[in-house]
């Protein structure tokens, strides 16, 4: 049974307990902030005893400014699969995403955006990167791109004959959706020298046949599932892809069904590229009933996201509780935030670091600044380019890292606000609740505080040093690496 069927089996029943504050805590904030909570953070909301504090702390995360770059990173890694042809640089459409998230633009003026861009106008110049560098400006890689992130269906086999053994991918809905980009190509601006996409009219219908009837030709203008063909010659063909593909019913539903992976780790359709007859969603209904809201709100994005973490599913503890892996972006910032680390790196000025001198031992400088944690981390913890990050492929790459890289080793030394400074100064009880609430965000239970007692009570080693070790011990676990 998945994830969601279990968790929605187990609420029928009754059976599936509310999430502890903690659990709830730690969840919310690293989905709507990209990070753990402070201990100051998770030691006030646990203290609070109002009824109404998680639907408060929802609205806080919302209308902060690490929701906006928690978005641009999630829907960077779900669209881009951490593939950049260098065509449109990285910082740009990181900025151009962000605004477009902290100012709540609808999801299919962004997305419209993403499709129709021919990147010769500055304001919509980095929405062109989705084609220009994650497709590298090649129609079919469009094609293919283009029906899996937005209509939910993978069509790469699809692209010679039909689908062998999905009966509804066929030929034809590829060859539909390729006549509108098949014009398209990349070029250097001759004014600006800066590549642009360019596109000429769709002037005539493809013909195509498939690799097991190569004499039965057919033909197609450009066309989406279920809609009518386009009259050729059509001006500004993927212009015309761009509305009509946000119009299309499978757009919003794939679209639900993806914001509903990002903060459950499965969606209710998964795999989120094989939406078909044979692969029905686990909850129709519930499919239905947030396609339906997000198309009534005007693919409004944040209303949808309150609406998923403010459900029942979400706010689930024990077996029905999400779960998830950190993603490389929310293990930077959550153990930079645990080590007290974030303040100083945040101030950092950028320098000539390399991660893959670094990591492959040639440079032992490690990274300063921000945005090389955040590569180093990447490098370290994201998957391959063109590798969906969909589920949980831990290796000995991550757990090396954790056990005995210096950058971490550094962050767990004594330093003007980072925690074992804070530790050094609590004595008791205290070294353990500020140790699990900094890294862990819950409070130890009671072995865990005689561990805690025992490991600073050994002789041989400095109070200092088993504090770091004690942290680092956390910091390396299944815990802190999940997102549960």
């Amino acid at each position: 049974m998945s994830a969601v069927a279990l968790c929605l089996a187990l609420l029928m029943q009754g059976e599936a307990p509310r999430a502890s504050d903690a659990e709830f805590l730690r969840r919310v904030t690293l989905d709507l902030g990209g990070t753990i909570p402070s201990s100051d953070d998770a030691r006030a909301f646990l203290a609070d005893p109002d009824p109404a504090k998680r639907e408060k702390l929802i609205d806080r995360l919302l209308a902060s400014p690490g929701y906006a770059r928690r978005m641009e990173q999630a829907v960077t890694v779900m669209f881009l699969e951490r593939r950049s042809g260098g065509k449109i640089p990285d910082q740009q459409w990181s900025e151009y995403l962000r605004k477009a998230f902290e100012t709540n633009e609808p999801w299919d003026r962004i997305v419209r955006a993403m499709i129709a861009s021919d990147g010769k106008a500055d304001d919509t110049r980095p929405a062109m990167k989705l084609l220009a560098d994650g497709a590298g400006g090649d129609p079919n890689r469009m094609t293919r791109d283009i029906s899996r992130l937005f209509l939910g269906r993978d069509l790469l086999c699809a692209q010679c004959h039909d689908h062998p053994n999905v009966k509804d991918y066929k030929q034809a809905e590829y060859m539909g959706l390729f006549a509108f980009l098949n014009r398209s190509k990349l070029q250097d601006d001759p004014k600006t020298k800066k590549a642009v996409l360019v596109e000429g009219a769709a002037a005539e219908k493809i013909e195509f046949a498939s690799v097991f009837s190569p004499a039965k030709k057919h033909q197609t203008a450009p066309k989406l599932p279920g809609n009518d063909e386009v009259d050729v010659p059509a001006p500004r063909p993927r212009e015309l892809l761009a509305e009509r593909l946000v119009r299309h019913p499978q757009f919003a539903r794939n679209s639900a069904n993806r914001f509903w992976f990002l903060f459950m780790g499965r969606g209710v359709v998964h795999p989120l590229d094989l939406d078909h007859r044979g692969n029905p969603p686990s909850d129709p209904a519930l499919l239905d009933d947030l396609t339906a809201g997000f198309v009534e709100s005007g693919f409004d994005v944040r209303r949808l996201v309150r609406k998923i973490v403010s459900g029942p599913a979400y706010g689930r503890g024990g077996r029905a509780a999400p779960s998830k892996p950190l993603s490389a972006e929310q293990m930077a910032w959550s153990v930079l935030t645990a080590t007290g680390s974030l303040e100083r790196v945040a101030k950092a000025p950028s320098g000539k670091f390399s991660s893959g001198k670094y990591l492959s031992g040639k440079s032992n400088e490690p990274p300063r600044a921000l945005n090389d944690v955040l590569q180093l981390f990447v490098d370290v913890f994201g998957n391959a380019p063109g590798e969906p990050e969909v589920g949980f492929q831990p290796s000995m790459t991550h757990a090396l890292f954790l056990m005995n890289d210096r950058l971490i080793l550094d962050w767990l030394r004594p330093a003007e606000g980072g925690l074992v400074s804070r530790l050094s100064g609590r004595s008791g009880d205290a070294v353990a609740e500020e140790l699990y609430l900094s890294v862990l965000t819950r409070m130890p239970d009671a072995d865990e505080r005689k561990e805690v007692a025992a490991a600073l009570g050994r002789s041989g080693t400095s109070r200092e040093a088993a504090l770091g070790e004690l942290a680092w011990a956390l910091i390396a676990s299944t815990e802190f690496r999940m997102n549960h």
